[in-house]
């Protein structure tokens, strides 16, 4: 209800919005760019990218689920008076798509950082018919181009900066691929019948090819349907049946699906693990180690090495 009223007042908030002039003073570090982003991922990468001369307003913080995200009105103002928005695309903000063309169609500065994918680099969704896997965070040759995309769009609204941006969105994919080159050699000691990785939901399809894992996701890529009876019995009899020592929760998902596996696997006579919490969606709050894209990763594969590692013992 909350989301169809909002596009109903859309015309009404960008009403409200004074129009800028077309004339855009130069960007400098008193004056910088003023991008909105979605995704804490997204916020991130725009300011490893922009640097000084782009002052980024993230929409969406620690622990908040993308899929089920809806814009307030602060939110829709703070991106009308952006210079840029970036958003993910692919479906991620699945609740936020017709304040994205509305904003398009006003003529505002928008972009979606997956735009210009090519589709047969993308996991096409197994549950949903036409759909591609949005998580493209977690694949290093598509988390790559979404730094060039953002550093041409920031050249393009900047062109005073151009090379820099250029410069900086090259040297974050080059830090992009060392990141997963170390990530392989540590994932790799993981024993050949445990490289299952189990999570709340679908979000770490491209993980596991990057990495040689197979994965499985209680939930579908998207969150808006909790899992059913059904599906939390299958995976836990291929839990039991494969004895995958560890169940992986997510930050920014409830833990009741994967707490319900846990159970009905423990039921079955096997002693499954909750082998910690992985960064799916979103990262870590302030100070904490997954705070940046970087330290996500890190942390990430520290948790999943330390949960399929362990011996799995018979309850």
């Amino acid at each position: 209800m909350f989301h169809r009223l909002l596009i109903v007042l859309l015309p009404l908030l960008f009403g409200c919005v004074t129009p800028e002039s077309n004339e855009r003073a130069p960007v400098s570090t008193a004056n910088p760019l003023k991008v909105v982003s979605t995704t804490s991922m997204i916020t991130d990468l725009v300011q490893q990218v922009g640097g000084e001369w782009v002052a980024v307003h993230g929409l969406m913080g620690p622990g908040v689920d993308p899929h089920l995200f809806q814009a307030s009105e602060g939110d829709v103002s703070a991106m009308s008076r952006a210079d840029v928005i970036l958003y993910n695309g692919l479906h991620l903000e699945g609740k936020m798509g017709a304040i994205f063309e509305q904003m398009h169609e006003r003529g505002r500065n928008v972009h979606a950082v997956a735009g210009g994918i090519a589709s047969n680099d993308l996991l096409v969704s197994e549950r949903y018919s036409g759909s591609f896997d949005p998580h493209i965070w977690f694949d290093p040759g598509l988390w790559q181009q979404a730094a060039y995309r953002v550093g041409e769009i920031l050249a393009t609204t900047d062109s005073l900066h151009a090379g820099a941006y250029r410069a900086r969105a090259a040297s974050y994919a080059d830090s992009v691929a060392a990141l997963f080159e170390q990530a392989y050699i540590d994932l790799s000691v993981i024993p050949e019948n445990n490289r299952v990785l189990i999570t709340s939901h679908d979000a770490f399809g491209y993980f596991g090819r990057a990495f040689d894992l197979e994965v499985h996701g209680l939930q579908g890529i998207s969150t808006a349907l909790e899992a059913g009876t059904s599906g939390i019995r299958d995976l836990a009899e291929f839990v039991a049946e494969n004895q995958i020592p560890a169940l992986f929760l997510e930050s920014s998902i409830s833990p009741r699906g994967i707490e319900a596996v846990k159970e009905a696997v423990m039921a079955r006579g096997f002693n499954v693990s909750i082998g910690g919490t992985l960064y799916g969606d979103a990262l870590g709050g302030p100070g904490s180690p997954a705070e940046t894209y970087r330290g996500m990763l890190k942390t990430n594969v520290e948790t999943i090495v330390r949960g399929l590692t362990r011996r799995p013992e018979q309850s």
